[in-house]
């Protein structure tokens, strides 16, 4: 039998008493491993008050020992990333590699987190009047909670909670219901750095404990990664209950390639873009633009790639794609093939009659041509390994389509030609911009800065937005 799993709350594992439980699987194989309670409100209530009793001194605590915490914790990820990346491949899929990188990103906003001396200092202005002094304080919120998604189940728990606590919050998470092994291993491995109990603490759940969280006067802020509709619903729902909200949201990435691009590079991009994690990332190139005469060596290439990609469980060393979540998602995934095709868009490779194992929730790499931008693949975020290609006969006319989506998260051009570069750079209208680069995450230095449909909210994950999320600015006027 599958083991239930239990919420953590300090440093206590408590059991779930729940109505209805879901089963967490390993996509490679189809088999269950866990099962995680969905609808315990009475663990969430629990966690609130957990977290509030330990805010005052958590809070309290000198800024240099909560930083030394982050800098045990970040030696003990690098010491288990190996191990984690293991952990986020079986109950993922994603290969090896990907999962590697994974933690390698979450591992770098612990480093950052490391700087919250300097990022967290106040200001200062003496004399403002005779004998009167004005400084800027940044304080914490309080008890603030992270709702996260099942595609990153290690780099986006550390998305908030370094941040959100090295500035003094405690915090309440809510993992993946299809991927929460990898968030109750952070938090064994965050108490080992010495973290107090409390700090941090686990609930599991569904839409029963998220509308919890959103509701509950005891949460100051909500940070979510998920999709569209369901950001909107996180914004729209915590803003009125008073709650400082970030929410990230889909995607429908238009990757442009011109002409002169380096084909070898773009190639591969392109094939790590669309199809690397099975395209279950929010910054997956769904959509290449092909400009101009650009457009029959694109589908060719990209064909032939397509054909050569490896499937396969993400722990064999061959495999360049794993399965996607579940059988569920991937038969999703096959409809949105077949309403391609009924659309009219040239299937140029099938993803279904790939070379898959038997076992498992495989699907192959998909390739249409002959897309327009009103076809329901070129709109709607399909979260699987499908590229469309649309036609247009110059740079303006792809920038234009690319516009027109309601989405705004990434985009990128391949290009040799400074020209084209600067005028996508300043003409698209996306959030993160590549320039040849297949997936333009960025480093955890700067926000994952999403616009449109992408992001609901002002201040972003990651960088100095995400401590300035994470605590109110305090000003004070002295005279003495």
């Amino acid at each position: 039998m599958a083991e239930k799993l239990t919420h953590v709350i300090g440093n206590e594992k408590v059991a779930g008493q729940a109505t209805a439980w879901e089963s967490v699987y390993e996509p490679a194989t189809g088999t269950v491993i866990a099962e995680v309670p969905l609808d315990d409100g009475r663990a969430l209530q629990m966690a609130v008050e957990k977290a509030a009793q330990t805010f005052p001194a958590w809070s309290a605590t000198p800024i240099l020992e909560r930083t030394r915490v982050m800098f045990r914790y970040r030696d003990l990820l690098v010491r288990h990333q190996a191990e984690l990346a293991e952990l986020v491949t079986r109950e993922h899929g994603k290969v090896l590699v990907d999962a590697t990188n994974e933690v390698g990103r979450g591992i770098e906003v612990v480093e950052l987190a490391c700087g919250a001396p300097t990022i967290l200092k106040g200001e200062l202005l003496t004399e403002v009047a005779h004998g009167v002094d004005v400084s800027l304080q940044r304080v914490p919120l309080g008890v603030v909670a992270g709702i996260t998604p099942f595609n990153f189940p290690a780099m986006i728990p550390l998305w908030m909670i370094p941040p959100a606590i090295v500035s003094g919050n405690t915090f309440i998470l809510k993992p993946s219901e299809r991927t929460p092994l990898t968030s109750l291993r952070l938090l064994e491995l965050l108490h080992e750095a010495g973290l107090p109990p409390g700090v941090v603490n686990i609930v599991h759940g569904g839409r029963t404990v998220v509308d919890g969280i959103l509701t509950h006067a005891g949460i100051r802020a909500v940070s979510f990664v998920g999709s569209q509709p369901v950001a909107e619903h996180v914004y729209r729902t915590a803003a009125a209950h008073d709650k400082r909200v970030q929410a990230l949201g889909g995607a429908k990435n238009f990757h442009v390639v011109m002409p002169d691009a380096d084909w070898d590079r773009t190639i591969e991009a392109l094939t790590s873009s669309a199809y690397g994690s099975a395209g279950e990332r929010c910054l997956a190139g769904s959509v290449a633009v092909a400009v101009g005469e650009a457009g029959d060596q694109l589908v060719e290439l990209m064909h032939a790639r397509a054909q050569r990609l490896v499937v396969g469980d993400g722990r064999n060393a061959q495999s360049e794609m794993g399965p996607l979540i579940r059988a569920q998602h991937r038969d999703r995934v096959s409809g949105y093939i077949a309403q391609g095709v009924s659309e009219g868009a040239a299937l140029v490779y099938d993803g279904r009659r790939h070379a898959l194992p038997e076992q498992g929730f495989f699907l192959g790499p998909t390739l249409f041509d002959q897309v327009e931008s009103d076809m329901t693949i070129a709109r709607e975020e399909i979260f699987g390994p499908v590229l469309s290609v649309i036609r247009r006969p110059s740079l303006e006319a792809a920038v234009e389509t690319a516009n027109r989506s309601r989405f705004g998260n990434t985009a990128t051009i391949y290009t040799q030609s400074g020209r084209s570069a600067r005028y996508f750079r300043d003409h698209i209208e996306a959030g993160m911009v590549g320039i040849n680069i297949g997936v333009p995450a960025p480093i955890a230095w700067f926000p994952f800065a999403g616009w449109k449909n992408s992001f609901y909210g002002d201040l972003h994950a990651t960088g100095f937005d995400a401590f300035m999320f994470y605590t109110e600015r305090r000003v004070v006027t002295e005279r003495w």
